[in-house]
């Protein structure tokens, strides 16, 4: 009995250096050779701060919109509903979100509504959305910023992010990124129209 206590003390001893204070260290020493010193990455535009690895909300129907957060896209708090795909309150606040996005694109089907559109994530804070969840946006998007769908699939196109090595997973869309190329086009669409 002695002889199994004392294994067990100096497998904890052990286990407690490597993964409570080798780990964090490598993991840390690591982040420093990054540009942003394990801080993020942050981009910045006009005096607006935007965390590039964080899903987040935005206001407007004018802009792309994200994967529903279960945590508000609030980082200190990330995780998911923990409600599995029989229970009826989720079904419920899914079958809301469909029912909201079809009212807001009218010429979208309910069978044409992508899944992450209206389910959120894991973690809550998932920064991307699919291909298909982009496009199926483009009509509402050009209608209310007076361009036309072939503009806003041409910048949907031009802002496909590709599978990790090309082998792991889907293209996606990164939706920070494509709503703030958005603005900048319209910007220079205004800016065109003005010479």
């Amino acid at each position: 009995m002695k002889y199994n206590i004392t294994i067990a003390i100096r497998l904890s001893v052990i286990c407690l250096f490597l993964f409570a204070v080798l780990y964090p260290f490598v993991i840390w020493a690591l982040a420093q050779t990054q540009a942003a010193k394990g801080k993020g990455k942050m981009i910045e535009v006009a005096g607006k701060t935007y965390y590039y690895h964080i899903g987040q909300a935005f206001d407007g129907d004018h802009y792309f919109q994200s994967r529903p957060s279960t945590v508000d896209y609030n980082a200190a708090g990330s995780g998911g509903s923990n409600k599995g795909p029989s229970n009826e309150a989720y079904l419920d606040e899914v079958a809301a979100r469909i029912d909201t996005f079809l009212q807001k694109n009218p010429t979208v089907q309910r069978a044409q509504v992508p899944v992450d559109l209206v389910t959120a994530s894991g973690s809550g804070l998932d920064p991307h959305i699919s291909v298909q969840a982009a496009y199926v946006q483009a009509a509402r998007i050009a209608e209310l910023r007076g361009l036309s769908v072939p503009q806003v699939n041409n910048l949907i196109a031009q802002n496909k992010e590709e599978a990790l090595w090309g082998l792991f997973g889907p293209e996606t869309i990164h939706v920070l990124k494509l709503n703030l190329a958005l603005d900048n086009l319209k910007n220079k669409l205004g800016e065109n129209h003005g010479n």
